[in-house]
């Protein structure tokens, strides 16, 4: 398969593309990330966004 013609997504966190990889090819359905360092930085964006109400 040429490259051209492989799948690609987008990532929600840099908003780049990024193309299907052999390594995803059972679980490119779950893929949303392009690398780990978005991935990470997707879960302390989300921890930083719900801020715990203070007690009094």
């Amino acid at each position: 398969m040429r490259r051209t013609e492989l799948p690609s997504k987008l990532c929600p966190v840099c908003g780049r593309p990024f193309l299907w990889r052999r390594r995803w090819k059972r679980c490119w359905g779950d893929v949303r990330y392009c690398s780990e360092r978005c991935r990470r930085s997707a879960r302390t964006r989300q921890a930083k966004g719900q801020g715990h109400p203070e007690r009094p």
